[in-house]
């Protein structure tokens, strides 16, 4: 959703300070200068090389000597990339992931078998602590969810000593954080997703300046540039694709991983005004940049799906309302086309679009529409983002009826929350939890997009 305002929250960070590191507390990893044992009973269990955390009990898995903080220097090359371990901190019966989701015509498919997205977004996780990221994954395996779409970014030009953020900006110069509130903190989100049977889509960047995202960039690197030159600008172009090297490198061997998305809602504007002339407002201006980054990432990562991330606008001559005409420089059409995208991606909020007194019968002509440009292209197509502040269960009813019967790929609710140990998660008020009126109804669409298959 366009300019969210989501607060950062304060992680525990006493861990760093103590002798030991408490129960579901960092004890190892690379670039880790905290303590290396743990709280009792608990144990300093292994991860990836760069996390190691107090898991309760006896250990499951060995410390390798990369958990210590003597591990050798990380590779940004797919070689070194992350596997999770999965923790003790699943419900027990959680299946394990294992192997790369892929697509198979209209369909994802794993191990041979149709896989089923049914899931949430949950932006916010690699902020919180190990124990609030496991009390999450419990929420939404509990609710019956297979997916679900997070950050992979927080661009920054100062350092934090909370949170999680993968990038700091200095005079134009960008610096991947390996240190203290770094990566470290999503490979935390890998490894509970994993232990919870869980699979991720992961956005690399953000249209808006929420978390950071394409306007520091540009601010960094074309001081006084439009928000758009992101998209053709060398230099920008040119320090993404390293930050994709470092990011998506880490994490190329990773199954958990079910996809990279190219950014959070791309447009010609952003959070920063309008679009400049040099940006294509009819789609050819994003649908190149598209096509580079999308064939970037895979020509480091083939194992991983690749999506856009967009809303889905459409370019039709004769409109009937503002998401279908041109305007914002995404043509959805003809950006299923592109060889090195694997799914479609399209998010619906009516309410923001100027359809307040009609969102139910326009958000099932959206979801309509989508499915038939799905059959067109032969691609799957997921609606990842929706959302309505008014009469929710009923209409989310609606629409997910119309997700199953029209042969729609799979869906993502913005979004599923949970009560973590500092309060609910971020609630823009389109969030849902455990003990509302939707969550029952999330449950049972979940359930019977599995049946349909």
């Amino acid at each position: 959703m366009a300019f969210r305002r989501a607060a950062l929250f304060a992680l525990l960070s006493a861990a760093v300070a103590l002798a030991q590191s408490p129960i579901y507390g960092q004890c190892g990893g690379e670039g880790w200068t905290g303590a290396t044992t743990c709280a009792t009973g608990s144990v300093c269990t292994f991860s990836n090389d760069w996390y190691s955390q107090c898991i309760p009990g006896s250990a499951t898995t060995t410390p390798s000597p990369t958990s210590a903080s003597s591990a050798k220097a990380p590779s940004s090359s797919p070689s070194s990339s992350s596997t999770a371990t999965a923790s003790s901190t699943a419900p027990s019966g959680t299946p394990i992931t294992t192997g790369f989701v892929k697509t198979n015509g209209q369909k994802f498919a794993l191990n041979g078998a149709d896989y089923v997205v049914a899931g949430t977004n949950a932006y916010w996780l690699a902020q919180e602590s190990d124990a609030d990221i496991d009390t999450a994954f419990n929420d939404i395996v509990a609710a019956g969810l297979t997916t679900v779409r997070t950050w992979g970014f927080n661009e920054v030009t100062a350092a934090q000593n909370y949170g999680a953020y993968y990038q700091s900006w200095s005079n134009g110069v960008a610096t991947f954080n390996t240190g203290d509130f770094g990566i470290s903190r999503f490979d935390a989100v890998v490894a509970s997703a994993k232990a919870h049977g869980i699979h991720l889509i992961v956005a690399l960047t953000n249209n808006w300046s929420d978390y950071g995202g394409m306007d520091v960039y540009v601010s960094q690197l074309n001081p006084g540039g439009t928000h758009d030159t992101f998209y053709t600008n060398a230099k920008v172009i040119a320090a993404y694709q390293n930050y994709i090297k470092e990011f998506v490198g880490r994490y190329a061997n990773e199954s958990t991983i079910m996809a990279w998305e190219l950014a959070n809602e791309p447009r010609c504007s952003g959070s920063t005004g309008s679009a400049s002339s040099a940006c294509d407002t009819t789609g050819s201006t994003i649908n190149a940049w598209a096509q580079t980054i999308s064939a970037y990432i895979k020509s480091i990562d083939p194992n991983h799906l690749v999506a856009m991330g967009d809303e889905g606008w459409f370019q039709e001559a004769n409109p009937p309302t503002y998401p279908y005409a041109p305007g914002v420089g995404i043509d959805f059409v003809k950006n299923l086309q592109i060889s090195t995208l694997d799914f479609g991606t399209f998010h619906s909020y009516p309410e923001s679009w100027g359809q307040q007194a009609n969102e139910s019968a326009w958000g099932l002509q959206w979801i309509a529409d989508h499915a038939t440009a799905q059959v067109n292209a032969n691609k799957p197509v997921i609606l990842e983002e929706f959302g309505v502040t008014v009469n929710q269960a009923t209409i989310y009813t609606g629409w997910w009826n119309e997700i199953i019967s029209s042969g729609l790929t799979g869906d993502l609710i913005w979004q599923a929350g949970s009560v973590l140990s500092n309060g609910p998660t971020a609630n823009d008020g389109y969030a849902v939890y455990p003990t509302g009126t939707v969550y029952p109804v999330m449950e049972s669409a979940a359930a019977a997009l599995k049946k349909r298959g």
